[in-house]
């Protein structure tokens, strides 16, 4: 039975995205499908039939305004160098633009903040920088290079401290196993109690379920840190192309002195590694690394593993209303600063 044009048309995207050094799970149709409150629209742009460029755009109608808000996260997926590729999904957003009346894109890629030539290329092309440090994905990262990488080389290169706490955890006979589906509510559970605890927002139930169901058990994966049969800790990672992502994690403060935290990273390190992959991400860190920062903690967690702090460029947007910008932009400071505060 020969395969129908779409099936292989996304065969081929597939393999692209798979492929390129710039890809990202929010880059993909099925975190699109995540993103059900959302419009989407997969940008591809060739050259002599044979794919160069990608782009994932996720599109809000803001009803106020009878008007879209266009936003690629992580976008683009291509060699930030190739001029082709970059013209052409600008091409592709301005469409776009004029297909939904958007009146404004954003992007926040994952390009460093030190490749200057990108960064130029962008302003060229009519892009604008948000210079104000304000990304919608974190701009500062902690990434650990586990390219060709042992076991023992990479738990040797980790602060004496992690080792330790990676070593009690084993002493203590802390025991991580990968959940399946049925593990949600647990994972929600842990989770939902750390959001408390440590002030911060998280969402319901259904959107851990979408990310299971839609990117599949070929890319996330739920680790459980038990103790005593007691589920303590939880994380929850995406492989996709050449990194595993550490997107969201909890624990109980039962137990919290076995480290188990520590060991659930190392499994999912161990992981990212059995998978081939290059990078592990540990997700983003505050860029300002003083021990007075409420995130100091964080940061000095995922120090121990010894890896880098990155920091991508700035998020970038084309405005196509102003108007509608502008008075978008004030209602979302109100919002922030007067009401988000409150809930």
């Amino acid at each position: 039975m020969l395969m129908n044009e779409k099936n292989c048309k996304d065969k081929e995207l597939n393999a692209f995205l798979q492929s390129n050094t710039k890809s990202h799970y929010l880059q993909t149709a099925e975190w699109a499908q995540v993103k059900n409150n959302w419009k989407h629209e997969m940008l591809v742009v060739k050259n002599n039939e044979k794919i160069i460029g990608v782009m994932s755009v996720l599109l809000k109608k803001l009803p106020i305004f009878n008007s879209y808000m266009m936003y690629a996260p992580r976008g683009f997926v291509c060699n930030p160098d190739d001029k082709e590729a970059l013209e052409k999904l600008t091409t592709e957003v301005k469409r776009i633009a004029k297909k939904y009346n958007a009146f404004v894109f954003k992007m926040d890629p994952d390009i460093p903040d030190d490749n200057y030539d990108f960064k130029e290329m962008m302003k060229l092309l009519g892009y604008k920088y948000k210079a104000n440090g304000k990304t919608i994905q974190p701009q500062f990262v902690y990434r650990l290079n586990i390219k060709d990488k042992t076991e023992e080389e990479l738990l040797k290169s980790f602060k004496a401290k992690t080792r330790y706490n990676i070593n009690l955890a084993i002493r203590k006979n802390v025991r991580i196993r990968e959940g399946q589906r049925s593990d949600i509510p647990v994972f929600y559970d842990i989770l939902k109690f750390t959001a408390k605890r440590d002030h911060f927002d998280m969402r319901d139930v259904e959107y851990y379920e979408r990310i299971f169901d839609y990117m599949g058990t070929e890319h996330v994966r739920i680790f459980i840190a038990e103790c005593e049969n007691e589920p303590v800790a939880v994380a929850m990672s995406i492989l996709y192309g050449n990194k595993v992502w550490y997107l969201y994690g909890g624990s109980l403060n039962r137990y919290r002195n076995y480290m188990p935290t520590y060991l659930l990273q190392w499994e999912m390190i161990k992981w990212a590694r059995r998978k081939k992959c290059d990078i592990y991400d540990f997700g983003g860190v505050s860029g300002y690394k003083s021990k007075n920062n409420p995130m100091y903690g964080v940061y000095r967690f995922k120090k121990g593993f010894n890896g880098e702090v990155v920091k991508f460029t700035d998020e970038l947007y084309m405005v196509f209303k102003p108007h509608i910008n502008n008075m978008w932009n004030i209602l979302s400071d109100f919002y922030n600063k007067f009401l988000k505060s409150k809930r």
